[in-house]
């Protein structure tokens, strides 16, 4: 089964009135789970460098009436990218876009940056040496789960554990 963002987001442990930011959120399917579970006193940063993709996002969660989103448009490789506040998010998802960016270092400091003492990065990325499967980026795009964990650990996250996000990829969880 590939990534399955409902079970990733029940996985989460998310309560009512925490604050998300998934960057790199596509077409939205994180950003609308966590908005559920986060509830009206809660609310979900949805962070895009692709205006189309927040659009979508935004209409996905304003049809199932859910007004707790709010969509950042931005490039996520430069300094103070998201424009939130320092230590105001509790957790960050970071999906299949690592792979993508040339300033990764930049992704996980500003995952950092707002983040809240003890809030939690989540990394979600394309398997490295699953040669067979012809799905996602070429392989020597991909970041692998121990340079995924050196880049985090540098920028001052300690790490809580691995998960399996479904076939083909694998999930990381830290701690700020």
């Amino acid at each position: 089964m590939f990534v399955s963002p409902e079970q990733i987001i029940e996985m989460l442990d998310l309560t009512p009135s925490m604050i998300v930011a998934d960057f790199g959120c596509g077409s939205g399917h994180y950003v609308i789970g966590a908005a559920k579970k986060v509830g009206k006193s809660g609310k979900v940063y949805a962070v895009d460098i692709q205006q189309e993709m927040l659009s979508f996002a935004r209409s996905q969660a304003q049809m199932i009436g859910l007004n707790n989103v709010e969509t950042i448009w931005t490039d996520l490789e430069m300094p103070d990218a998201t424009r939130l506040k320092e230590n105001t998010v509790d957790l960050v998802i970071i999906s299949n876009i690592l792979f993508q960016a040339e300033n990764k270092n930049q992704v996980i400091k500003e995952a950092l940056r707002i983040l809240k003492p003890g809030g939690r990065l989540v990394i979600i990325e394309w398997n490295v040496g699953d040669e067979k499967s012809k799905l996602g980026p070429l392989m020597d795009a991909r970041i692998s789960p121990q340079n995924a964990r050196t880049l985090s650990e540098g920028a001052g996250f300690s790490f809580v554990k691995e998960f399996d996000p479904g076939e083909h990829h694998y999930g990381l969880i830290f701690k700020k």
